[in-house]
């Protein structure tokens, strides 16, 4: 049951292929589709397939998919993965050709902002350093060494931050680790650098199928290109009206570039919406009309016309954010839909407070998406990292993360000379500091802080023989003194609380796992369970998240809240050009609903203590104004607020009263 235009991106197999999938035009169904196609009908072997995404959501759900369609054993051998997965199953396989030893570790992303936090500058200000994170990262997504990023350097902020750089890189090489970022670049530089390995990765890997193509960086563009080669066995799947993620690295420029490295490559556009209203389809076309296009398409759906998107003008965000939540109880009345069925949108997390607050009082229920996880917390993270090290002493990464925490005196000079000595040795950093050799190479007292570590954590892995998973995590909060750790980190009583809230709800959570009588000897797979729970599980409960989260979700009923000049389009993306970039986000959030839109702004707002006149966004107007029912200039509209806002009144009262 596919559309012509899908049946020909399915079929087409024999040159290079650049599918343009609008918004809801079944793109994820024809990479399945043509996955399936390719192994029925094309006799290609499964293993030899690879389907990149975006997101582990995105390839899970692949991989279901595509399970349904092909025997058992195809599903199985295909590799259906993130890009940075990808990355990791090269550099597993090809860990010598990369430098580094088999059981090298991933740092995540507050490790290694740790990690340039200690070679800055001392006393930098947060602003300061997360703009040098930036210019490394931007560096690495670009594929370029130290040496190179150097070289490329303007100004003193951006030579400051390759120098920082090139010691960040050899603090890795030390401990044996990468970060996300290198797990693109190591296997590029690889790639590009020797021609058998290249060679047989492109053997290894016959046919690439890419999606969301138009968030590709520069380092992922020239990995698609060094594993397709010249023969061009690809098919990429994007929309450039949906790139929106520029500031992170993604250049839409790719897609014109696909044409250049690769003349012979077809255009297949996926112009069929099954997703919105043909009104919201209008909509959405007129507004990204106003921004140039290399490939010229338009949106167009069978289903029906639909109501007219509604435009609310408030009075400040509390009023937006009361109308709103007014607006989903009555709407959740009125069609008896399901909270899972609505979502606010917004450009900024800061203006999710004053919609919760709306949304508590209409007895909503919501989940914000975007928020920190539980499992991503500083003080679950130092309790997992110690039970990750107890499990597998090779765990480099887990070491780092604990060996100073609590602090125990033992600073970087010492841990990078540890990590080259341990990678002189080829053993792990924990193996190291066993090693009287290898202390006698350090300093004294550092030596003797190391030692003493080493020795906690063998007597707690004699523990871990014995105890099962709760008592050994209540050993470990003991015998570190963790308690006292954060009274010492953490001087706010209320911040204190909560943080140790956060560790007895841990070990809740592994007494509710170990409750069939596992000992730790199940240690390391209870991990693994923990570590790949869903962590973004809404349940019936209305989503509330940013434009950019939104990006691939659809909701029946959706709001758009902020609209204003300032905040969409944002003020900083205005100052910096990038107003293209901005609208292409306004279309993501039309796009995402299904039957009914509305979208507010703000008369005024409050900053710095002063209270500021907004404008309606500038995007509002280049909307077809027959597709919108403003308040106030529709009696009907108006007569439909009037009822909502006395079902908030009411909804609000009964609240108080108890009710």
């Amino acid at each position: 049951m596919l559309n012509l235009p899908q049946r020909e991106a399915v079929e087409s197999c024999d040159a290079p292929l650049l599918v343009l999938a609008g918004a809801g035009s079944g793109k994820t169904r024809v990479i399945t589709e043509k996955i399936a196609y390719l192994i029925a009908r094309r006799h290609m072997p499964p293993g030899k397939i690879a389907a990149i995404t975006f997101t582990n959501k995105a390839a899970r759900e692949m991989r279901e998919r595509v399970a349904k369609m092909v025997p058992t054993e195809s599903a199985q051998a295909l590799t259906v993965c993130t890009f940075h997965a990808l990355g990791l199953k090269f550099l597993h396989i090809e860990h010598e050709r990369a430098q580094l030893r088999r059981n090298f570790s991933v740092l995540d992303a507050d490790d290694s902002g740790a990690l340039v936090k200690e070679l800055a500058p001392a006393g930098i200000k947060p602003d300061a350093l997360w703009a040098l994170k930036n210019l490394i990262s931007q560096a690495k997504n670009a594929g370029r060494t130290p040496e190179e990023a150097m070289a490329a350097a303007r100004g003193a902020r951006e030579l400051e931050a390759a120098g920082i750089y090139e010691r960040y890189q050899q603090r890795l090489a030390a401990y044996n680790a990468v970060d996300f970022d290198d797990l693109i670049r190591l296997p590029l530089g690889v790639l590009e650098s020797d021609e058998d390995a290249c060679a047989a990765w492109r053997e290894r890997l016959r046919y690439l199928l890419v999606d969301e193509y138009q968030d590709t960086n520069d380092a992922q563009y020239r990995l698609l290109k060094a594993l397709a080669g010249p023969r061009g066995a690809f098919t990429c799947v994007g929309d450039d009206d949906q790139s929106i993620y520029a500031w992170r690295g993604a250049n839409p420029g790719n897609i014109e570039q696909l044409g250049q490295d690769w003349p012979a490559l077809r255009v297949i556009k996926l112009e069929q919406n099954y997703r919105c209203t043909r009104r919201i389809l209008h909509a959405a076309n007129t507004l990204i009309a106003h921004n140039p296009h290399v490939h010229v398409k338009k949106l167009w759906s069978e289903l029906p016309e639909g109501p007219g998107i509604r435009v609310l003008e408030c009075q400040d965000p509390a009023h937006e954010a009361e109308r709103i939540a007014a607006i989903v109880a009555h709407l959740a009345q009125k069609h008896r839909a399901r909270w899972h069925e609505f979502a606010i949108l917004y450009r900024g997390n800061h203006q999710a407070r004053a919609l919760e607050k709306a949304l508590r009082l209409a007895r909503v229920p919501y989940h914000l998406s975007g928020a920190l996880s539980f499992l991503d917390r500083a003080e679950v993270k130092d309790v997992l990292a110690y039970l990750r090290l107890l499990a597998n002493p090779s765990d480099d990464a887990a070491f780092l993360r604990v060996v100073n925490c609590p602090r125990r005196e033992i600073g970087a000079t010492t841990l990078e000379k540890l990590g080259q000595l341990a990678q002189s040795r080829h053993q792990s950093m924990l193996d190291a500091a066993r090693s009287d050799a290898v202390l006698k190479g350090l300093a004294s007292r550092p030596a003797a802080a190391l030692a003493g570590f080493v020795q906690l954590i063998d007597s707690l892995h004699a523990s871990a023989s014995q105890a099962n998973a709760v008592s050994l995590v209540e050993e470990v909060l003991a015998r570190t003194r963790y308690a006292e750790h954060l009274a010492t980190q953490t001087p706010d009583p209320a911040t204190r609380e909560r943080r140790m809230g956060n560790l007895r709800e841990l070990v809740d959570w592994f007494r509710a796992m170990g409750r069939d009588g596992a000992r730790s000897g199940d240690l390391a797979a209870q991990l693994a369970l923990l570590s790949h729970a869903d962590r973004d599980d809404p349940g019936n409960a209305l989503r509330m998240m940013t434009l950019h989260a939104a990006k691939g979700l659809e909701f029946r009923f959706v709001f758009i809240a902020g609209c204003e000049d300032g905040t969409l389009p944002h003020e900083g993306a205005l100052e910096e050009g990038r107003e293209e970039e901005e609208r292409r986000l306004m279309y993501v959030g039309l796009t995402r609903a299904r039957e009914l839109l509305t979208l507010s702004f703000s008369a005024r707002t409050r900053r710095f203590g002063e209270w500021l006149a907004n404008r309606p966004s500038r995007f509002l107007t280049e909307l077809p104004e027959s597709d919108l029912h403003w308040q106030g200039r529709d009696p009907e509209a108006d007569a439909e607020v009037a009822r909502e806002t006395a079902a908030s009144h009411i909804a609000r009262l009964s609240a108080l009263l108890g009710d």
